[in-house]
């Protein structure tokens, strides 16, 4: 007997997202255009404001919008480089792998040219990020953006433009695989989120010890229990 291709489920946000997307993509939106407020679209969409954030997360990590701090949402110009990279506008479950690849090698990379380059200054602000994740463990919302800003600075510290503009390039779409894993408690279970900053506090010691290879030992453990998560997510 034939089998049947396995049927692929949408969740609400992920069919919102493809019909701004078609929008965007057939000329409804051009590039520098400013979309309707989050409150707007969740009304002409019926539904609650938080699906339509995730629908809006879902077009950033994509490449298609940039969310600007009290602005909103606008459609973003691709560059030729940005273009010319697989899978940008298709990052599903699929390349989810692959960018894990990609930021492993960066950012052990990063980990251990920041512990050479560092200055005072960086460490500083490592020193207030780590403070505010500390206080903040078991935060879903809190954890998520200081990760994101932790492995930001690291960039910041290399103090090569040339690094914090590779690991924006994968960390927009970064971003949505580790949304999608909040059904396994990456940050919202206190235990799960205390390994992570201990981990954090790992590489930012080395860094701070200017011992670039134990920075690169404690940024391959962190990705490695990153993936780990995401694996399992994956497979399920």
């Amino acid at each position: 007997m034939q089998e049947f291709a396995r049927i692929k489920t949408q969740k609400i946000y992920e069919q919102i997202a493809d019909r701004l997307q078609e929008r965007i993509e057939q000329g409804g939106w051009r590039s520098g255009d400013k979309l309707p407020s989050t409150k707007e679209l969740s009304e002409q969409f019926q539904v609650g404001r938080s699906t339509m954030r995730e629908a809006l997360s879902a077009l950033k990590a994509k490449g298609l919008i940039e969310i600007r701090q009290g602005e909103g949402c606008f459609v973003r110009e691709l560059t030729p480089q940005e273009l010319e990279l697989p899978g940008l506008l298709l990052p599903g479950r699929e390349s989810v792998l692959e960018l894990l690849e990609a930021r492993k090698a960066l950012e052990i990379a990063n980990s251990a040219i920041a512990a050479v380059k560092h200055t005072e200054a960086d460490l500083r602000a490592f020193e207030e990020l780590l403070s505010s994740m500390k206080a903040h463990l078991g935060d879903e919302a809190e954890g998520e953006a200081a990760d994101i800003r932790f492995h930001k600075l690291l960039a910041e510290a290399t103090h090569n433009s040339i690094m914090v503009r590779l690991l924006d390039s994968i960390s927009s779409q970064m971003e949505t695989a580790i949304r999608e894993t909040r059904r396994l408690q990456l940050y919202s279970n206190a235990e799960v989120s205390h390994r992570l900053w201990d981990e954090h506090q790992a590489i930012y010691n080395a860094v701070a010890k200017r011992d670039a290879q134990g920075a690169e030992q404690a940024m391959r453990t962190h990705l490695d229990h990153v993936e780990q998560v995401l694996r399992a997510y994956i497979k399920g």
